[in-house]
């Protein structure tokens, strides 16, 4: 019997900036002790490829898991990595620094591929305000 696979994907959604996020407008991460954390692999994953990626591709490539693959990684071995890794539940992408703490909200498509976009950019605004997509937002850093 084949496992449960828990997905982090959503579709027609506007994931927007956590209301304690102290960035007013979209600010690129930057590495931390000379290596990059995970806001920074996520943003320069996204924003080179709009719409390109799943949030499940993104969540899986930033994670330990992910990044401990080689790039000689066959397909069989990363497909089995990435289903071991799903068989139990991850946070999505509500949960990224991104959203948190750098003012990127993020939009996935019908299909379920996202996007990012400054909280201060018009295209997040119009987004904000369409009535056809869903709007959640990222998690507060802090309780409330």
């Amino acid at each position: 019997m084949a496992k449960a696979l828990h997905s982090t994907n959503c579709f027609n959604t506007l994931i927007r900036v956590a209301e304690d996020c102290p960035a007013r407008s979209g600010e690129e991460p930057q590495p931390r002790g000379g290596r990059p954390t995970v806001a920074v692999l996520q943003f320069r994953m996204l924003a080179g490829a709009p719409y390109k990626y799943t949030s499940d591709d993104v969540v899986f490539a930033t994670s330990s898991a992910g990044r401990a693959l080689d790039a000689k990684a066959g397909k069989k071995e990363r497909s089995l990595a990435r289903e071991t890794f799903f068989s139990r539940g991850q946070a999505c992408m509500r949960a990224s620094p991104l959203g948190k703490r750098f003012g990127w909200g993020v939009h996935a498509d019908a299909e379920g591929r996202i996007a990012l976009y400054a909280v201060d950019s018009k295209r997040y605004q119009a987004l904000a305000r369409d009535p056809e997509i869903a709007q959640t937002r990222a998690m507060r850093s802090k309780r409330a």
